[in-house]
């Protein structure tokens, strides 16, 4: 085969990039659970990160700028950091179809440079996904608002965003879990999703599903998008798969197919999967959401003798949103003259109202003295003239300076003010 068949026949050239620490821990953890076939890079600005990170390539970002160190949770270092890399990181973005971005907003460099990163990837040509957290609430105010501003500008560059809210995930598991069974989990969650997206690049099946139909869900609609798996043993009603997927944290109890603008479906299962089952879960899901464009990929994988798998991609619909964001002082606005800030929105400014009140009544006696000074008009009385008077000024002592020798020109001091020495009346 040629290298197009030899491309066609390993599926397209997919690159994962983990960006800032968050970014690269869940980048480890899908090469971990055996997500193969993929390029994966680290990018960070902390050296110190990426040692401990465990995968192979690795890039330092703004060596430079921040000499080996974190963002200190500033956006602006990070974005800054991903400019002044710009060439490099184009360059590892080039021949792939597609480019999976994995970062935590809220912070510095994954809310700061995925969003260039993501333009870059996107001027390569490839289709970027983008797969972000979202901070917890007990992270305060300031991370929240950081998180929404650079949630919104990746929107505007990537294919599609698929938000991972830490939030749904805590409140998804038991009040005593610890700290790391909780990021654990988010991680989880993440790796079954993708896992299950990957099984669409895969050739055949009965309804068979491509990487063109991912794109043609996701390629520039820049909206939200929804990432969530779901399996059940068999023999089990294809009910409760679709229950067990509508109970995703990531779903929203179901709100996320209700507000769909378009859905991709994955649906595999083992040799004894039927058509009947597949029309059942269908059936459930397209009843959420009647309104939506539905693509539907469906096989049959001997590793899951015995299991139905079914894997959901969700773009919501677009919504002109006013939301504002308020901007903290800790997130200072930037000058209109660096297009490449992050786009902080103001509050409208208050106009005046259109309402104009009445003119208040004057007596003949203070309307004569509005019309002083004003030119005569015809059928009204002359004004009386203005005078010109002369201010009773006197010459201030010059104080320590009364010793120096005054500057004299043609016989005039010029050290005395001039409507002094020449008697200038003022008005």
């Amino acid at each position: 085969m040629d290298e197009n068949q030899t491309s066609i026949a390993r599926g397209p050239v997919i690159k994962v990039l983990g960006i800032g620490g968050a970014g690269c821990n869940a980048a480890a953890h899908l090469a971990a659970a055996g997500f193969t076939a993929v390029d994966y890079v680290a990018i960070n600005t902390d050296v110190a990160a990426l040692g401990e990170c465990s995968l192979a390539t690795k890039h330092q970002l703004g060596a430079a700028l921040t000499r080996g160190l974190g963002a200190g949770s500033d956006p602006d270092v990070g974005r800054a950091a991903a400019e002044a890399d710009a060439e490099a990181l184009r360059e590892l973005c080039s021949g792939a179809q597609v480019v999976l971005i994995l970062a935590g907003l809220g912070g510095g460099v994954g809310t700061g440079a995925a969003p260039i990163i993501a333009q870059l990837a996107k001027e390569s040509g490839a289709l970027v996904l983008a797969a972000v957290t979202l901070p917890f609430e007990f992270e305060g105010k300031r991370r929240q608002q950081q998180a929404q501003l650079g949630l919104e500008r990746l929107r505007r560059t990537a294919d599609a965003v698929i938000t991972l809210p830490n939030q749904r995930v805590l409140q998804a598991l038991d009040e005593g879990a610890s700290m790391v069974k909780t990021f654990a989990a988010a991680n989880d969650f993440l790796v079954q999703g993708l896992c299950g997206l990957s099984r669409l690049f895969q050739s055949g099946g009965m309804i068979p599903a491509s990487f063109a139909d991912l794109c043609a869900v996701v390629r520039d609609r820049h909206t939200e998008s929804c990432l969530a798996s779901a399996e059940i043993a068999m023999p089990a009603d294809a009910g409760e798969l679709v229950e067990r997927l509508l109970a995703h944290p990531y779903m929203e109890g179901g709100k996320a197919l209700d507000d769909s603008e378009a859905v991709l479906v994955s649906l595999v299962g083992g040799p004894e999967l039927t058509m009947a089952e597949v029309t059942r879960v269908m059936e459930r899901i397209n009843a959420r959401c009647e309104d939506a464009e539905v693509v539907l990929g469906a096989s049959v994988d001997a590793a899951l003798t015995g299991r139905l798998s079914v894997t959901v991609v969700a773009a919501k619909r677009k919504v002109a949103s006013n939301e504002q964001f308020p901007v903290s002082r800790a997130v200072e606005s930037p000058s209109p003259s660096d297009e490449s800030s992050f786009p902080f929105i103001m509050p409208p400014t208050r106009s005046g109202t259109r309402l104009v009140p009445p003119a208040p009544t004057l007596t003949p006696q203070q309307m004569e003295q509005i019309l002083v000074g004003q030119p005569a008009m015809r059928g009204r009385r002359k004004s009386a003239k203005a005078r010109q008077q002369q201010l009773p000024l006197e010459i201030v002592s010059k104080g320590r300076f009364e010793k120096i020798e005054p500057t004299i020109h043609h016989g005039e001091d010029l050290d005395v003010p001039t409507f002094i020495r020449r008697n200038t009346p003022l008005n």
